[in-house]
Order: structure tokens, then sequence, then C-alpha cells
């Protein structure tokens, strides 16, 4: 068996990947496409699907307006319909619910949560449809029993007279017919007295009863005649003379075989009217249990998306994690104005023969925690660490004027924080000696590569910088010429002169040795003080 799954989406990759994931499944599926909500409603009408999965926002109608168009068609309403978006506000879940959307999925598309959601879907439609064929056939017979029962309007009755001493003494034409007898024949063959007649004694008892209580009564009896078994209904009306006695027995019967014959199909019916109301009840109970389950479902995939974009936004940059998110993909872009900063701790490889392992691990995740601290104060991305080594970045990937200055101000702290480590160690942190290079100049930056998303960044700015720290002064900021430019008006540096780095050459090089003095806020030249912010802010 093969579904029909119509996808209504203006992002034809969108639309791509959900085909590429169905037709990789087991489960035969016939995907259909459309542009927006409009093509979405004429497609749906023609081709009639089992499943639509319907993006949110479209042009030309939108997808709560293609739900509504058809929700008003009758063939069309109780056909599934999932939204898959990457606008999740509780409004749009409202909307969508209130004009009878099935569920949601949201972007980008978890391919487990997207099988799961259409298969709930898909079995949820299928015990639908079988539920209404059911309904349907049920009220077909309910109608044919009607219909039946409206016959017995027109049956004949008996008429018999009976009388004082118990003997039948006159029947009418309908007797014959009921009996499908003479009435000398039934008077040979069964009996002319009602205590004496054959085989009917409900029949015989409820006389005798009539002549002792002289009371009206009737009755129910069968009959085995020739053409079949018959049900009769009996109605005695005793006729009293005026010494209150009883001189005539009259008996009306009526034959009540197909009002029988219907109560007993509307028994047999109500009984399997049961038997479907229980399997309703168990299918609702069902119901219930899947919506519970998809509540639950949606509840996990919803703290584990939290959890996912938790750490996305944790490893790459928010600008970067959102055009991953919303396209599936993040390029690389340009940057012709970027500040680099390297860190690297002195003789670290000594420092990896004396410590153990996970105190070695411990110790430099105490560092560049402070590190992190420091750098995102100061607007930095940072981009990883290699060993002992920190790497980060201003003026990406949201680009700015000032990023010379915040690297600066954060190669300080991070030297200032190493300087009051040493005159106060704290317990599990020993004070090692580090070394800081800065270098401005343009970079190419993004995320390479399907697995494993990182953000990285290339150029000879990365080398140059790399350069400045290798040849810097321990517990110093080493920077170069072109960042100098930046600074020099709000810093105080001492020149190095031209110094030879690898595979680059002469290099000219400054060390940062504070904020100039009327720009700081204390006395070690670490605190930018309010002038200074509101100079660099006009950059």
């Amino acid at each position: 068996m093969s579904y029909k799954v119509l996808v209504v989406d203006d992002n034809i990759h969108n639309s791509k990947l959900i085909e590429g994931i169905l037709l990789a499944e087991k489960a035969k599926y016939d995907v259909f496409f459309a542009n927006n909500g409009l093509e979405g409603f004429e497609k749906a009408r023609r081709i009639q699907p089992d499943l639509i999965l319907m993006d949110l926002r479209m042009p030309k109608l939108s997808g709560i307006e293609s739900l509504k168009l058809l929700q008003e068609n009758p063939e069309l309403k109780d056909i599934p319909v999932i939204f898959i978006t990457a606008y999740k506000t509780d409004e749009n879940f409202a909307e969508a619910f209130k004009f009878g959307a099935f569920d949601f999925i949201t972007k980008p598309i978890d391919i487990f949560e997207l099988k799961s959601r259409i298969n709930k879907a898909l079995n949820v439609g299928r015990t639908l449809t079988r539920i209404r064929l059911k309904i349907s056939q049920y009220e077909t017979e309910r109608q044919v029993l009607e219909q039946k029962a409206r016959i017995t309007e027109s049956a004949p009755n008996a008429f018999i007279m009976i009388d004082a001493k118990g003997n039948l003494e006159w029947v009418n034409e309908g007797f014959e017919k009921l009996h499908e007898t003479t009435f000398e024949e039934f008077k040979k063959n069964i009996g002319d007295n009602i205590y004496s007649i054959k085989g009917i004694k409900d029949f015989i008892r409820e006389a005798r009863k009539c002549f002792q209580t002289k009371e009206p009564s009737s009755i129910e009896t069968r009959h085995n005649l020739p053409n079949g078994r018959k049900w009769f209904q009996t109605f005695f009306a005793p006729q009293l003379d005026s010494d209150g006695e009883i001189y005539k027995l009259i008996a009306v019967e009526s034959d009540i075989t197909t009002i029988m014959k219907k109560e007993e199909e509307l028994f047999k019916q109500n009984r399997r009217m049961l038997a479907i109301t229980e399997r309703l009840e168990h299918a609702n109970a069902l119901l219930e249990n899947q919506k519970s389950e998809i509540e639950e479902q949606k509840r996990l995939i919803e703290e584990e998306q939290e959890k996912s974009e938790r750490l996305l936004l944790n490893i790459l940059p928010f600008e970067v994690a959102r055009q991953l998110k919303s396209k599936g993909t993040a390029g690389t872009r340009y940057y012709r104005h970027v500040t680099v900063l390297f860190t690297d701790f002195k003789d670290f490889s000594k420092n990896t023969r004396v410590l153990e392992p996970k105190d070695l691990v411990a110790i430099l995740d105490d560092y560049f925690a402070k590190f992190d601290e420091i750098t995102g104060k100061h607007y930095l991305e940072k981009i990883k660490t290699i060993g002992d080594a920190y790497m980060c970045a201003g003026g990406l990937p949201l680009r700015n004027k000032s990023n010379p200055v915040d690297a600066l101000l954060a190669g300080l702290e991070i030297q200032d924080y190493i300087q009051r480590l040493h005159v106060n160690p704290k317990p599990g942190i020993p004070a090692w000696n580090l070394r800081i290079g800065i270098h401005t100049g343009p970079v190419v930056a993004g995320v390479v590569g399907r697995k494993k998303f990182a953000y990285d960044i290339w150029s000879e700015t990365v080398n140059a910088a790399a350069r400045m720290e290798n040849l810097g002064e321990v517990n110093r900021v080493n920077i170069s010429e072109t960042t100098y430019e930046y600074i020099k008006d709000y810093f105080d540096c001492t020149p190095r002169g031209k110094v030879e780095a690898k595979n680059i050459g002469e290099m000219t090089m400054f060390t940062v040795d504070r904020i100039k003095a009327e720009f700081s806020a204390d006395e070690k030249g670490i605190i930018p003080n309010e002038e200074f912010i509101r100079t660099v802010n006009k950059l």
C-alpha cells in the first residue's frame, strides 16, 4: 500500500529534503509538490492525498488560509495537515490548531521527528477512515430495518370468538390468512376448545386467566406454520353480561412476525452497536494516549531542540547559528577589518610532564573560562583553543570599527588577571606566564564541511597574529604596526623595532603598556573611563 503525501512549501530545498527522507523509507510514498497555499489546495482537490505537509508562511496564500479552505471542503477536511515552519510561537500554534491542524514540526527538520509525526498522522487517519466506514454500514442497516418495521402496519388481523365454555365459535377471514389453514382444519388438527387446544400453551393459559379475572390481557406467542415460524400478538377482550359474567371472549390476533424479527435484528444491532461503541471508546482512549504521547514527544523534542540550540550557540556565533538553522547551511564571508588575538602559556610542555592529565585539563579549563568571560565582555568572538593556545577575534561575525581597541582592552585585562594570580594565587590554579599577540587585517570566516560544524577564520592576518604571540614578551601584550596605527591615540606603547617573523619577514612590533592616563579609570591603566568609552563609540 502506498500513501500520497502532498508537500506545500515555497522553498524547493525543503520540499526535496522531505521527498528524500520519505523515499528512503520502506513504506511506499507518492510525493506531490505545491509552491504556495493556493496551489496546494487545488492539487489536494485533484489527488486527494493521505497527508499534507505545509509551510506556515508562503506567497499568494499562507498555510493557515489554505487550511481554512481545506476545512470548508467536505472531501478534504479530514486529511491530516502537519505544519512545518521555523516560526515557532504560541500564536502560530493556537491559530493552526484552531482551524484543524493535526501537528507541528519546526525547522530545521529533524529526520526522526518527521518520520514519527508522519506515521502518527497516517495511523490516526486510517483509524478514523475505518470507523467512518463502519458507522456508514450500520446506518444503512438501520434504515433497512426501519423500512421493514413499517411493513407491519399493513399486517392482517384475526378475530376469534370464544363462548363461556371455551369453545371456538367463529373466526374471520384474517384468521385463515394468519394461521395458513381453514377454521375447520384448525379445529380438526389443533382443537376447538381452549381447554383442549394442542401446542399453544401460552395462549390457553392467558385465555383461562381472562375467564378468571374478567380483565383484558395480551400475550405474544410463536407458531410453527407451513410457511415458517410466525409471531402473533393476541389481545383478549372479555364480554360481560348484566350479572358481570363472561358470555363471550373475543381474541384479536395480529401478525407481529416482522416486528419480532425487527426486535431480534435490533437486539443484534444493539449488541453490534455496543461492540462498536466499546471499540470507539477504546479507539478514543488510544487516540488520547497517542495525543498524550505526541504532546510528550513534542515536549521532549522541544527540550532537545532547546539543548541543541544552546549547544549550537555555544559552538557557533549567534548569526552563524541562526543562518544554519534557517537555511541548513552557513558558508564563508570576507571581513576586511578584523583583529585577531592569540594567547599561549610559556613552558607549557614542562607542565605537562609534572602534572596528571586530568589536573592539567582542569587548570586549562579554569584559565580559558576566565578568558571567555573577559573576551565576551569586550565583544570578541572565541574561535578555538589548540592545546594551551587560545584564539579569538573582534569585528566578526558582526562588523565593527572598534575591534582593535576591544582586543587591546581584553589583552590587558587577561595579562592583569595573570599578574594578580602571581601575587595572590588561587588554590589549584598555578600562576603560569602568558604571551599575547594581536594583529589587525582582513580574514575569511565561516563554517566548512558537513559534520562537526566549527566556526573558523583563515588568512595571513591569522598567521601574523600567531607570530605576534610567538615573538612577544612574557606577561605582555605584543601588537603589530597595523594594530598600533588604530590604537595609538588611546594606549601607551613601547616600540620594539623590526623583528624577523618566520615565513613573513621583518615586522614592526609594539608592546602595549596601558591605557593612556587621560582615558584610564584606574592607576594601572587597565579599565577605560567614560571619556574613553565615548570616544571609541564614535568610531
